[in-house]
């Protein structure tokens, strides 16, 4: 594998392509194996899947990583406020996408499984650019397998995604918190919920988080009492007692004025709130991340592909951070 740098100030780099006309995310290398996949600490992979649309029709959702990736070579791992580089500390690279059979849950979220084991296997954390948020079940039960019962989720989002199912389709992106928290693997007690309101959601979804002993945090709890004690109440749930702290993002979790190619939830959180409590929660031990149901389209400035990058960048930030103070 060649270093693991962005390149955004090369004048003369050529896109490093994932796939065709695609470059990988902030063109990093590709990892072509599980032998450099054990070379890197970081792992992106994309997972270009929409299950049940719960909002009807299509939401392009499937060009996520492909847009995300795009947008991400404008970017450098460094931010000037903590006067640090993120890759100064971490190696990263892109895995590809996992395969995907359209209309198939069995088949996609066992790839996916797959394909999150071999990073976990081999030592590195996992990013991973969606797709609709059914995928973070197959994620989450592929690390629970390793550590039952001591994986910890904090996910950020303006709905509970703990419904019993869409219709039949009981893998429906409204879905995969319900299964999780029946994993067998799984302490629904270790998951939180940050960012929740509005009139998406139903009352049978609060009351499954009650039932199961989920932590909820509103956005509007968020509001009235900070960023700060939200991220910190969510971190004393999620990451007690935990090897794994698992990072999920539904992009609904901001308001609906930074997030115009997402579903557009009103009363959310800001991008200053989100980086700074994804910075806290690299800090805090994360260990894997996903970025979820964005909707490009091909005539914007693909704002929501932007913040992606951003989120991943903050998240490394403060995992780097955590790295290098373990070095003093």
């Amino acid at each position: 594998m060649k270093d693991s740098k962005p390149t955004i100030y090369d004048p003369s780099f050529l896109p490093t392509n994932i796939y065709g006309g695609t470059p990988t995310f902030m063109n990093l290398p590709v990892i072509e194996n599980t032998e450099d996949l054990k070379q890197v600490d970081v792992a992106f992979m994309g997972v270009p899947w929409e299950g049940g649309c719960t909002i009807g029709g299509f939401s392009s959702c499937t060009e996520g990583p492909k847009s995300i990736r795009s947008a991400s070579i404008r970017y450098t791992g460094f931010l000037p406020e903590f006067d640090m580089d993120c890759y100064d500390y971490l190696k990263a690279g892109d895995y590809g996408d996992t395969a995907v059979r359209n209309g198939d849950y069995d088949f996609t979220f066992g790839e996916i499984g797959k394909k999150i084991g071999e990073i976990v296997d081999a030592g590195a954390m996992p990013f991973t650019l969606g797709g609709d948020h059914g995928i973070t079940l197959p994620i989450v039960k592929e690390l629970a397998k390793r550590h039952p019962k001591r994986v910890g989720v904090i996910h950020f989002d303006a709905h509970l995604d703990n419904y019993d199912g869409y219709g039949d389709d009981i893998y429906a992106r409204c879905s995969p918190f319900f299964h999780l928290y029946q994993d067998p693997n799984m302490d629904p007690k270790k998951i939180v919920h940050l960012g929740i309101r509005g009139p998406r959601n139903h009352r049978k979804e609060l009351q499954n988080a009650k039932d199961f002993g989920a932590t909820v945090i509103t956005a509007m709890e968020v509001r009235e009492n900070g960023w700060k004690a939200a991220i910190t109440k969510a971190l004393e749930v999620a990451a007690k007692d935990v090897d794994e702290l698992y990072i999920s993002i539904c992009s609904d979790c901001l308001d609906a004025a930074f997030m115009p190619q997402g579903p557009q939830d009103m009363g959310g959180l800001t991008s200053y709130d989100m980086l700074m409590m994804l910075r806290e929660c690299g800090k805090a031990g994360a260990t894997g991340f996903d970025f979820v149901e964005i909707y490009p389209d091909a005539y914007s400035l693909q704002t929501a592909s932007h913040v992606g990058c951003w989120f991943a960048l903050y998240t490394l930030n403060g995992i780097a951070e955590r790295k290098a103070n373990e070095g003093k």
